[in-house]
């Protein structure tokens, strides 16, 4: 096996933080020539995607960019505003989520392993400049009800941990005194299944796939293999902690918003910091990922699913202004393509109905029917608003003629 080497000739960091990644290196270089600091900087991330995907078979090239990007900002934590986790995942064993936390324990900044420890521990080992966050077999942890109601006091130290200045108060000391613990630590998380679904919601999500007949990794062995990736390791911390400064300042501009823009604008400052075609990787691999994580979310699109399987049952029966809760199960259980007759193994109920509706604010109420019976039902315009918000029609086409198709004037 080839080991990892070194770029040609490297060469110690000099830049100045205050100069910014792309500042003028001199009057002797050429007007656009990018600065060798950042030259250096694509050279090393490359090299970095190279050693990863020597040992493990990533599920696209876009999750082996947010990879190297993700291991890259480990090292410069004490700049950043979020601290995005890496939640590595797969359907069953052997789809190489061990074998990527080996490689990312290796290239991170103070791996920490946090195979079930206490949160106590934790908190205690997260300071100014924290350790990265490493967690196998995360779905022993979470995986069921009781093991996750065991270890919520874990999950609401990852879900704060994930932007900076969210402290765990605990009581501490003889003198049983509240003491503020910092969680702000970048974290990855490997196991089977999905995990809750406040971390994967502030996580770059790796979809793990068993590798097919056909594709080859090298094997990793720790004697032979972790001194060169601790060489990486170290040239990355060269290069990037003296940036501290110049990556605290740098807001670039971001192809998601909200939760999404947080968890992946320190990889896009990594990749601004190394200049090269990184940025536009990093962006492609922002909008790809993101994109295909939307849907995943089973419990969400299943509600989503339930308002518009509802608004259906209203606009078949004249969109009336009331409907029974019986009237509007009845219709939902006929749908033989829609999932409410085997929900929960017995089908849709009215308390499962409840339920699933309680997030967005809608209740069945005791209303008056036709011929003054009461019974328990559901106003028309309780779902109005969720429907606008959570499953908007498509506007109608404003041509009257749905068979014309009009190309661009």
């Amino acid at each position: 096996m080839d080991e990892l080497t070194s770029p040609t000739a490297p060469s110690t960091p000099t830049a100045v933080p205050s100069q910014g990644p792309h500042h003028d290196p001199g009057p002797s270089s050429a007007e656009n020539e990018e600065p060798q600091q950042a030259v250096e900087g694509a050279a090393l991330l490359d090299e970095l995607r190279e050693a990863i995907a020597r040992y493990v078979i990533l599920p696209s090239s876009e999750a082996l960019t947010a990879v190297t990007l993700w291991v890259a900002a480990t090292h410069i934590q004490p700049a950043l505003q979020h601290a995005p986790r890496l939640a590595v995942v797969g359907p069953a064993k052997r789809c190489g989520k061990s074998r990527l936390l080996d490689v990312i324990t290796e290239t991170v900044r103070e791996p920490l392993i946090t195979v079930n420890t206490s949160p106590a521990v934790v908190f205690r080992a997260i300071g100014d400049d924290p350790p990265t966050l490493l967690v196998d077999e995360a779905d022993t942890i979470f995986g069921s009800i009781k093991a996750a109601e065991k270890n919520e006091e874990l999950r609401g130290l990852l879900n704060a941990g994930h932007q900076r200045n969210r402290p765990a108060l605990r009581i501490s000391g003889p003198e049983h005194k509240p003491q503020a613990f910092p969680t702000f630590a970048m974290a990855a998380l490997a196991g089977i299944g999905d995990l809750p679904d406040t971390i994967m919601d502030r996580a770059v999500v790796i979809r793990m796939q068993r590798r097919k007949s056909g594709e080859r990794v090298e094997q990793f062995r720790s004697r032979r293999d972790i001194p060169a990736l601790h060489e990486v390791r170290d040239r990355l911390a060269a290069w990037l902690r003296p940036l501290l400064d110049v990556a605290a300042d740098l807001v670039p501009p971001m192809p998601v918003q909200d939760r999404a823009a947080d968890t992946w604008e320190p990889l896009v400052v990594v990749a601004e910091l190394a200049g090269g075609a990184w940025p536009e990787q990093a962006r492609e691999a922002c909008v790809t990922m993101c994109a295909a994580e939307v849907g995943q979310d089973d419990e969400s699109n299943l509600k989503t699913r339930l308002l518009r399987d509802i608004r259906r049952v209203f606009a078949r029966d004249g969109d009336p202004d009331i409907m029974r809760t019986r009237d509007l199960l009845d219709e939902l259980l006929k749908d033989s393509e829609a999932p409410w007759a085997e929900y929960r193994n017995t089908g849709l109920t009215s308390r499962y109905l409840g339920i699933l509706l309680k997030d967005f604010g809608i209740q069945a109420a005791v209303l008056r029917f036709e011929g003054g019976r009461q019974a328990r039902g559901f106003a028309h315009v309780q779902f109005t608003d969720a429907w606008a918000r959570y499953c908007p029609e498509e506007p109608a086409s404003s041509s009257g003629d749905e068979s014309t198709v009009t190309g661009p004037t």
